[in-house]
């Protein structure tokens, strides 16, 4: 069944063999066992069910969180010669049933729909008449509480793959879950006896960048006047925020778009279309835009906050480089991030169970932006993976290459002050009283008398509570959890005040960013030609083919159609699709006469041999 599998990966995406861990998630699928995959944004995520789903007979369901994600992957499966559809709330009746018609009548592998189309009980009668061998469980993170976008229509998936006649094999898969998550998924998706595929939260291809104390629109308008030619996201924490950079970055010229949920469906819509057509190279947004955008070519992601926990951000910052390609993902924050996303967390309508667990995830995220250790590691940590070695050598930790600084008698003096007010106030209190404030709250708790009151008077106030959080991030010291944390000693710092474990830190420099340099011609010919294409046929450049095939394409210039046809991402329909006038601008680059160019680019259906047209 692989050596099938195979066949289908090479003539239908043009792709010589899978990427790691994908062969042990079909090999589990087409043995026909439930399967739990956790891969990383642009992983390869939908080639793990959409190639069984091509092996088996039947209609394989998907079920997706977006409307976005579903046009896409059918407008992509599409260009590939996969017959997909899907049905969801922009279709009138008349077009739903003829949808539902021609699956049960066989014309489509792929059905995608909403977790919500489940509650329709007309729906859920039609599916039990349906030949079911696969149902494929997108952003499968959904279901649980503890998962980061708790979706309760998920919660009904289980019982309606329950009242199927047959019980058809199940695929769930999510980009970040932490253990608890993945237990949670599986049962609560009742996965039988499922086999659980992590698949490695490391994404070599990305640049993970903390800056700390940059003026945010400085720094944002700089970075994007040297990098005009390449797509990016940036997300910003709050509607107030995303407008102000968009007015910010048009009025310098740049050819932004912004997403949030107080715009229009249309300007939404409009927003993402010109985003996906490169008509708009950055996209300023909430968090409400991403999910199911499956551009392969964004270059750079920057968080102009700080996100609420571990998994938005990786999730967020995932979606640049799904190319492979080199990307940065840069966060930069302030403390005045700490206090926006726990303003955000108040206002949600959370148990107390819930909202104590919000606030254990948003602490993990301070320290990771005060953290000075290998950032790569800090998230593989987090996520359960075994880290493979001490630095990745391409974070702003990785990168840093100051001397450290021995900061052992600051670290003792914090350490002393926090043990002096018994450990009952919070990181700005403990931060005035070695600052020497005597605002009224220090004289009230008579803190004005401890002998460690202005004991690091010649430090601004901030730059005191900055080196407690080092401290917190560094296992020194910890945070009670809830809104207002008290800080804590743990037994690192008790060895620090006896003296047997000194404390470094390093005094982070400004990086220096250069403008990345200029794609060459051939790359940008053919992008441009893409361009041309993708306008005429209506669809999104990256749909025709990725950055990647392109470069491909740029340094190896085939000048046949076998050899074509060896560039990854070139499979059969495409190439009889899109192929012959790019073939003829490599020939022409490459100096060669159009004049005996090769055959008919076509090719016969029957090649494919996979039972559908």
């Amino acid at each position: 069944m692989l050596d099938q599998a195979r066949k289908v990966l090479q003539q239908v995406y043009g792709y010589p063999e899978f990427r790691a861990g994908q062969v042990s998630i079909i090999t589990n699928l087409l043995e026909g066992r439930d399967t739990l995959g956790i891969m990383p944004t642009g992983g390869g995520k939908s080639i793990c069910y959409q190639v069984p789903a091509l092996l088996m007979d039947g209609v394989t369901l998907v079920i997706s969180p977006l409307i976005s994600l579903m046009k896409d992957q059918v407008d992509a499966l599409g260009a590939l010669g996969v017959p997909a559809t899907y049905i969801n709330s922009t279709l009138e009746a008349r077009e739903v049933e003829q949808r539902m018609q021609g699956a049960m009548q066989g014309k489509y592998k792929l059905l995608y729909i909403a977790p919500e189309r489940l509650e329709s009980e007309r729906f859920r009668a039609r599916m039990a008449a349906l030949k079911l061998p696969l149902v494929a469980i997108d952003e499968a993170h959904c279901v649980s509480q503890w998962g980061h976008d708790f979706r309760p229509s998920y919660v009904g998936i289980a019982p309606f793959i329950r009242s199927l006649p047959e019980r058809p094999i199940v695929a769930a898969f999510t980009a970040t879950a932490t253990e608890e998550v993945t237990a949670d998924i599986a049962r609560l998706l009742e996965l039988d006896g499922a086999g659980i595929f992590v698949n490695g939260f490391s994404r070599d291809n990305l640049e993970l960048t903390i800056l700390r104390g940059e003026n945010k629109r400085d720094y944002i308008g700089k970075y994007v006047a040297g990098h005009t030619h390449q797509p990016g996201i940036i997300y910003a924490a709050t509607r107030k925020d995303v407008e102000e950079l968009y007015e910010l970055l048009r009025k310098k010229g740049f050819a932004a778009g912004k997403y949030h949920a107080g715009l229009t469906d249309d300007e939404r819509s409009y927003m993402q279309e010109a985003f996906l057509y490169d008509d708009i190279r950055v996209m300023i947004a909430t968090n409400a835009f991403g999910m199911g955008i499956d551009k392969s070519n964004v270059r750079y992601v920057i968080h102009y906050n700080m996100p609420k926990n571990m998994e938005a951000y990786y999730q967020e910052a995932g979606r640049a480089g799904r190319d492979g390609e080199p990307s940065e993902c840069i966060l930069l924050f302030s403390a005045q991030d700490i206090m926006t996303q726990k303003f955000l967390i108040e206002q949600n309508q959370l148990t107390p169970e819930r909202k104590a667990n919000e606030y254990k995830k948003l602490q993990t995220m301070i320290d990771y932006c005060y953290s000075p250790r290998c950032l790569r590691n800090f998230i593989l940590h987090y996520f359960g993976e075994v880290e493979v070695k001490d630095t990745c050598g391409n974070c702003s930790s990785c990168k840093d290459d100051r001397d450290s600084v021995d900061i052992t008698v600051e670290a003792q003096k914090i350490f002393s002050c926090i043990r002096r007010m018994n450990e009952r106030f919070g990181i700005s209190m403990v931060a005035s009283v070695l600052k020497g404030s005597r605002a009224k709250k220090i004289m009230d708790y008579r803190f004005d008398r401890l002998p460690t009151h202005g004991i690091m008077s010649q430090l601004p106030e901030k730059e005191i509570a900055e080196l407690i959080n080092v401290l917190i991030s560094e296992g020194f010291l910890q945070l009670s959890e809830g809104q207002y944390p008290v800080v804590r000693l743990l037994q690192p710092a008790a060895e620090v005040l006896q003296g047997r474990l000194p404390v470094y830190q390093k005094v982070r420099r400004q990086p220096v960013r250069t403008a990345a340099a200029v794609d060459n011609t051939l790359f940008e010919q053919l992008r441009l030609l893409r361009r041309e294409m993708a306008a005429r046929e209506k669809v999104p450049p990256y749909i025709i083919f990725a950055d990647s095939t392109l470069r491909e394409m740029s340094e190896q210039c085939p000048t046949t159609e076998d050899a074509m046809r060896r560039i990854k991402g070139v499979g059969e329909v495409k190439f009889r699709n899109y192929g012959q006038p790019f073939l003829e601008l490599l020939r022409t680059y490459a100096g060669e006469s159009d004049a005996g160019a090769g055959a008919d680019a076509g090719v016969d259906a029957d090649e494919l041999a996979f039972g559908f047209e």
